[in-house]
């Protein structure tokens, strides 16, 4: 029962998965368990939050920030398209939404692997939905 908020006081965390103590390679997976887990504990986490760890909060943690980790000019161009419909329940779910905020909860709790639509790496597409 990790405390989450307790160490971000404290320390940098870095929310992530190799499989090691989960169930999924997939960072939204793993960061809808971490969501279920703060739940347990009556300590929230928001999707702003969550996303932020895994990505510049892990670009942070890796000591990488200065080139990874968000849009920011003359960082490195890695990111992926996200199919905010990718699935029947997370389209359902999405026509429900009124805000950023709810669509980003949204996809924190039933996106993974199957919402990504491209990943682009140094700029560069490697891996595109469909290709072959």
């Amino acid at each position: 029962m990790f405390d989450l908020s307790k160490t971000l006081r404290h320390t940098g965390v870095s929310i992530a998965t190799d499989v090691g103590a989960g169930t999924s390679l997939s960072m939204l997976t793993t960061l809808s368990e971490a969501y279920k887990v703060q739940q347990l504990q009556n300590k929230p986490l928001s999707a702003y939050q969550g996303l932020y760890q895994i990505t510049l909060g892990n670009a942070q943690s890796l000591l990488l920030d200065d080139k990874i980790g968000n849009f920011m000019p003359n960082k490195e161009a890695d990111f992926l398209i996200i199919d905010m419909g990718a699935t029947e329940l997370l389209a359902r779910r999405m026509t429900q939404t009124k805000t950023l905020d709810e669509q980003l909860f949204v996809l924190m709790m039933h996106g993974d692997d199957r919402v990504i639509e491209e990943t682009i790496i140094a700029g560069i597409s490697r891996y595109k939905k469909g290709a072959a």
